[in-house]
């Protein structure tokens, strides 16, 4: 079976547009060589062709607290090509978030530090604004939603009045289909492998999930204590 890493997360006002340039490997990020693809899409007319302005504008006029994005990361099977993975990242993308919230994706392939493998992985970074066709300025776009009078207001965010054990459904329900697309990817190129949503426990494996080392803490490890933490790795798999 395949590893399966999917997290939501959420940025807030200020964190939007340095996030951004995280991800697509840009300006203090430019160093990184893992980016092996990135795209956009769905944003408005004055922000069509510069995402970055989006961000930037979300930073300064979402309210204080808000969150400016959301966030799927998640990675992809090694079994497959980086052009299949690159199709199924943008496929998976469609199937989370729909077609009409900006967003930004990019496609991450770097090196892991402790067995010399690929981890590829996928930044799906998104607004939780809907467009409803109402032309709104840039600054408007992040107000707060007015529903007698949505013309006067900023976009309604998908994820308003929903309460914890709602939020708790719907990220269970995220983590599936994503599962289900890898694997049927998998299966339509021939591959056994597959990956598993749930949770060690709900799938009755008895061990403590895998701790994430860190590049720091994984250089400072002899060759010996290398290879030793990679044995038990796979013993327990």
């Amino acid at each position: 079976m395949s590893s399966f890493h999917h997290t939501i997360k959420s940025g807030k006002k200020g964190s939007a547009a340095d996030h951004a340039a995280y991800i697509t490997r840009q300006g203090k990020y430019s160093d990184r060589n893992d980016l092996i693809f990135t795209e956009h899409g769905n944003m408005p007319y004055w922000a069509k062709d510069n995402p970055r302005l989006f961000w930037k504008t979300g930073d300064s006029n979402e309210r204080l607290n808000g969150a400016v994005y959301r966030e799927h990361e998640f990675t992809l099977p090694n079994e497959l090509t980086p052009a299949q993975q690159i199709a199924l990242a943008v496929h998976i993308k469609s199937a989370l978030i729909g077609d009409d919230k900006p967003y930004q994706l990019a496609v991450h392939a770097p090196v892991s530090s402790l067995e010399g493998i690929r981890n590829t992985h996928v930044h799906l970074m998104f607004s939780d604004r809907l467009d409803d066709g109402i032309e709104r300025s840039a600054q408007q776009i992040f107000r707060r939603y007015n529903a007698q009078n949505p013309e006067c207001g900023g976009r309604k965010k998908d994820s308003g009045g929903k309460n914890r054990l709602a939020l708790r459904d719907e990220v269970i329900e995220t983590r599936r289909k994503c599962a289900q697309l890898q694997n049927e990817t998998l299966a339509r190129y021939g591959h056994t492998a597959s990956v598993d949503h749930r949770s060690l426990r709900d799938q009755g494996i008895e061990r403590e999930p895998e701790r994430h080392l860190g590049q720091a803490r994984i250089q400072s490890m002899s060759a010996e204590n290398r290879a030793q933490y990679v044995t038990d790795r796979h013993c327990q798999l």
